[in-house]
C-alpha cells in the first residue's frame, strides 16, 4: 500500500502529464488562429490606412475625391494576405517555442493548481469559488513567470513578416537576436500584461469548476443500453462545452491585456510598460483598438481550452480509474 507522501507524489506527476498533454493537443490545432489574433494586436497593422473614393456632392460634377480612411483589416483580410504573401507554412510560426512551452507550461500550471488547490481547501470552504481563485491566480502567477522568456520568442516570431527571397528565423536564431540586442531583460517583456491577464484565468476557472460542480450534480438521463461508457461520454462533452462558456466570457471580459502584451513585445517599439501603453492605444487609436483580435481569439481559445480540460479530465480520470 502506498504511503501519503508517494501518493501525492504520483497526483503530482498525474496533474504534470495530464496537463502537458493537454497543451500540447490544444497548441497544434489552433496554432494558425493563434498567428492570425498576434497580427492583429499588433500596432504595424492597427495603423494601416486605406484610400477609399468618396463622392463629394458639393461639387457640380459630382466627382469622385479620394480620402484617406483608417481600417483595420479583418480575420479573413489577414489570413489572405499570409497564404498570398507568405505562403501556408507562416500561419505555424512560433509553433516550435509553442510545443516547447506548451507542455512545460501546462504542465507547471495544473500541478501548481493541484498543490494550490490542495492548501486553499484546508484555509477557506473546500472546493469553493474563493479556493478556485486563490488557486489558479497562484498557478498562473508562477507560470508566467517561469514561461514568459518562451512566450516572447513566440510572438515575436509570429510577429515576423517573409519577405520574398528571404528566410525567416527559426526558434534559436530568434532567442539569439532578442538576446543580443535587448539583453536578458528582452525575454520579460510584456510579463506585467500576463500579471494582468492573471484576472481571465481566475474568471475561467471560477466559471469553469461552478459548471463542473452544476454538470455532477444534474441526473443524466439514462440512455437505451444505459452503459457507463456513454455515461462517460455525455460527462466529457459536458466538460468541454463548460470549458468553451467559461473561457469565452473570460476572454471577452480580460481580453484588452492581450492587445496591450502583444505590443510590448514589438520589436523596436514605442511602447514601455502597461499603464503607458494603454494611455498611448486609447489616445490614438481608441478604445476599441483594446478588442482587435478578439473574434480571432474567441474562434482559436475557446476550442482550445476546450481542448486542453477536457484532454486533462479524460487522461485523469483515466489514469486514476488505471491506478486504483
Amino acid at each position: 500500500m502506498a504511503t501519503a507522501p508517494s501518493q501525492q507524489k504520483e497526483n503530482t506527476l498525474l496533474h504534470l502529464f495530464a496537463g502537458g498533454c493537454g497543451g500540447t493537443v490544444g497548441a497544434i490545432f489552433t496554432c494558425p488562429l493563434e498567428v492570425i489574433k498576434t497580427r492583429l494586436q499588433s500596432s504595424r497593422l492597427a495603423l494601416r490606412t486605406v484610400y477609399y473614393p468618396q463622392v463629394q456632392l458639393g461639387t457640380i460634377s459630382g466627382a469622385g475625391v479620394v480620402r484617406p480612411t483608417s481600417v483595420s483589416p479583418g480575420l479573413i483580410q489577414v489570413l489572405k494576405s499570409i497564404l498570398e504573401k507568405e505562403g501556408p507554412r507562416s500561419l505555424f510560426r512560433g509553433l516550435g517555442p509553442n510545443l516547447v512551452g506548451v507542455a512545460p507550461s501546462r504542465a507547471v500550471y495544473f500541478a501548481c493548481y493541484s498543490k494550490a488547490k490542495e492548501h486553499f481547501n484546508g484555509i477557506f470552504v473546500p472546493n469553493s469559488n474563493v479556493v478556485h481563485i486563490f488557486s489558479s491566480g497562484s498557478a498562473a502567477f508562477i507560470t508566467n513567470t517561469l514561461m514568459n522568456p518562451i512566450w516572447m520568442v513566440k510572438t515575436r516570431m509570429q510577429l515576423e513578416r517573409k519577405v520574398r527571397g528571404s528566410k525567416q528565423m527559426n526558434t534559436v536564431q530568434c532567442a539569439r537576436y532578442v538576446y543580443q540586442t535587448e539583453g536578458i531583460r528582452g525575454f520579460y517583456r510584456g510579463l506585467t500584461a500576463s500579471y494582468a491577464g492573471i484576472s481571465e484565468t481566475i474568471i475561467c476557472f471560477a466559471i469553469y469548476e461552478s459548471l463542473k460542480k452544476w454538470l455532477k450534480e444534474v441526473p443524466l438521463t439514462p440512455s437505451a443500453n444505459g452503459t457507463e461508457r456513454s455515461r462517460n461520454s455525455t460527462n466529457f462533452f459536458g466538460l468541454m462545452a463548460a470549458a468553451a462558456i467559461s473561457k469565452g466570457c473570460a476572454s471577452c471580459i480580460a481580453y484588452p491585456h492581450e492587445v496591450i502584451r502583444t505590443r510590448l513585445r514589438e520589436e523596436g517599439t514605442k511602447y514601455k510598460a502597461f499603464i503607458q501603453t494603454a494611455r498611448l492605444i486609447a489616445r490614438e487609436e481608441g478604445y476599441l483598438a483594446f478588442y482587435r483580435g478578439l473574434f480571432a481569439q474567441l474562434i482559436r481559445q475557446i476550442p482550445n481550452t476546450a481542448i486542453v480540460l477536457s484532454t486533462y479530465e479524460l487522461i485523469v480520470y483515466l489514469l486514476e480509474d488505471h491506478t486504483k
